[in-house]
């Protein structure tokens, strides 16, 4: 199945992971220029380091690669096959990494440029992350994969292999929490806290 690089960038991730599969290299540097982002900014999030969030990209997409020639269309949507390994591998990390000091949490880095109109986003996110990470690791990756990622619960269950009652329990917990972890910033950083 040959097809054109502007047909390729419209093609579904499966149809491409198909290509790839059957020894198209283009392929596979569309589905890594799509798909790359969105596994790093889940493993930033989960692990608050980006040096360990690209490590956890590059082996996610590599597991990718290796399934390819068995993957089975219409089983898993590519997109959830991939936040589920990303988890497992951020879970694995934040075993080896126990117990965490609070240093790390001082030392997230702020990747917004110090531009004067986006200082006020920019401690919403540091203070967002940092709260983020004081949460028990369950709670942050229910929490991210709702309302950072977007997804809905029944993906996030598939992905984090739970129930969907089970992931409104993590995230309304972990709402709960940050709202108080937040609560004394609420003035400083402009928020209304629910």
């Amino acid at each position: 199945m040959s097809m054109s690089y502007d047909a390729m960038i419209q093609a579904a991730d499966e149809t491409l992971l198909a290509l790839y599969a059957k020894g198209n290299p283009m392929a596979a540097q569309i589905l890594t220029t799509r798909l790359s982002p969105m596994v790093f900014g889940y493993a930033s999030r989960v692990l608050g380091q980006q040096d360990l969030a690209e490590d956890i990209t590059q082996e996610a997409m590599l597991r990718l690669w290796k399934i390819a020639p068995k993957w089975r269309v219409g089983e898993a949507k590519i997109s959830t096959w991939l936040y589920q390994v990303t988890a497992n591998l951020c879970t694995d990390q934040l075993r080896k990494t126990r117990p965490m000091s609070l240093d790390v949490i001082s030392d997230v880095k702020d990747t917004q440029p110090p531009v004067t109109a986006g200082l006020q986003n920019a401690a919403r996110s540091s203070a967002l992350q940092a709260a983020l990470m004081n949460l028990p690791d369950r709670q942050r990756q229910a929490i991210i994969l709702r309302h950072i990622e977007e997804l809905s619960n029944p993906e996030i269950g598939n992905i984090m292999n739970i129930s969907v009652e089970a992931v409104e329990s993590l995230t309304a917990r972990g709402k709960r929490a940050l709202s108080v972890m937040l609560a004394d910033q609420k003035d400083a950083l402009s928020y209304a806290t629910e």
